[in-house]
C-alpha cells in the first residue's frame, strides 16, 4: 500500500495533535497509519485522506498483543519500515491525588507511559531496519516540574521525558533517533470544557492550535534535537524548574509561577524556532 513512500505510524490519530499530524504527512506524500480506540474518528480521516494513503485500525495501546497486531498490519503496508513511530495517545485525569479513583490513577499511567513504552519495545525492529527512522513521542508542559491537581499525568509525562533522553543514547548506535514534543496549552479533546476559552491570549500557557503540534513534528523528522517545546518559549519553564526547582515549587504554590516565567521570557532574546535540545 504504502508503495515506496516514507510512512509514519501515529497513535491518538483520530483527533488533536494525532490528527492533525496524520493531515500534514498525508499531504506531505507520506503513507500514514493511524490508530486510535475511536473507530468513527479514525473511519472519518480515511475518508478524508483516502484508503490508498493510509491504513487505519482500532488500537488499544494498553493491550500489548494488540499493539503488535497493529504493528505487524502497517509493516506489511510498507514492507517493513517505519521511518516515524509517533506515540502520541494519551489521556488526562485530574484533581486532588488522594481523592482520584485508583482505577483513574492507573488508567492514566497505563495508556500515558505503558502504551509508550509497549509501542517503543515492539517497534525497535521496524525503526532499526529504516534509515535516518525517528521514535517520537508526546510528553507535556507537565514534565518540566510536577504540577498539582494533574500529578500522576504529570509524573507520566516526566517517565517519558526520561525515557526518550535514555533510549535517544541507547539506540543512536542503530541510526534511530529518539526525542519527544512538550506541549503546554494544546487546544484538543484531552482538555476539560472551556478551558481553551479561559486561557491567556498571550504567555506560555496560551491556547495553542494542535497544527502548531504536527508542524513540530515534521521538523522533528528532519533535525536532531531532543526535546521540542510548543510554544517554544516554554524552554524558559523548564531551565527555571531545574536550576531553581524550590522556588518553582514556592511560586507555581502561590499562583505566580507562569506570571514570573512569562516574565523571564520577556527579558532575554526568544528561544530559536523549534525548540532546544534539553
Amino acid at each position: 500500500m504504502a508503495n515506496g513512500r516514507k510512512a509514519i505510524f501515529i497513535t491518538g490519530a483520530a483527533s488533536g495533535m494525532g490528527l492533525e499530524t496524520a493531515r500534514l504527512f498525508a499531504n506531505e506524500g507520506w503513507f500514514v497509519g493511524a490508530f486510535d480506540v475511536n473507530q468513527i474518528g479514525l473511519e472519518r480521516l480515511e475518508g478524508e485522506l483516502g484508503a490508498a494513503n493510509c491504513l487505519i485500525r482500532r488500537l488499544d495501546v494498553t493491550d500489548r498483543e494488540d499493539y503488535r497486531a497493529a504493528l505487524d498490519a502497517f509493516a506489511a503496508a510498507t514492507g517493513g519500515t517505519l521511518d516515524l513511530l509517533f506515540n502520541n495517545a494519551g489521556i488526562g485525569r485530574g484533581g486532588p491525588f488522594a481523592d482520584q479513583p485508583w482505577d483513574d490513577v492507573l488508567s492514566v499511567v497505563q495508556v500515558n507511559f505503558v502504551g509508550v513504552l509497549t509501542g517503543i519495545h515492539l517497534a525497535i525492529p521496524l525503526l532499526k531496519a529504516t534509515p535516518g527512522s525517528l521514535c517520537f513521542t508526546t510528553s507535556s508542559s507537565s514534565a518540566t516540574y510536577g504540577m498539582p491537581m494533574i500529578a500522576v499525568y504529570s509524573a507520566t509525562k516526566h517517565a517519558v521525558k526520561g525515557l526518550t533522553e535514555a533510549l535517544a543514547i541507547e539506540l543512536k548506535p542503530h541510526g534511530v533517533r529518539v526525542a519527544d514534543v512538550l506541549p503546554a496549552l494544546i487546544d484538543t479533546p484531552i482538555l476539560p470544557e472551556g478551558v481553551a476559552a479561559r486561557a491567556p491570549k498571550s504567555g506560555i500557557f496560551r491556547a495553542i492550535p494542535p497544527r502548531e503540534v504536527a508542524e513540530t513534528v515534521w521538523e522533528a523528522y528532519h533535525s536532531d534535537k531532543l526535546h521540542w517545546y510548543v510554544p517554544r518559549e516554554l524552554v524558559a519553564l523548564d531551565h527555571m524548574a531545574t536550576l531553581e526547582p524550590e522556588r518553582t515549587r514556592d511560586e507555581l504554590a502561590a499562583g505566580t509561577l507562569f506570571a514570573t516565567v512569562d516574565a523571564k521570557i520577556a527579558a532575554v532574546t526568544p528561544v530559536p524556532v523549534g525548540g532546544t535540545a534539553g
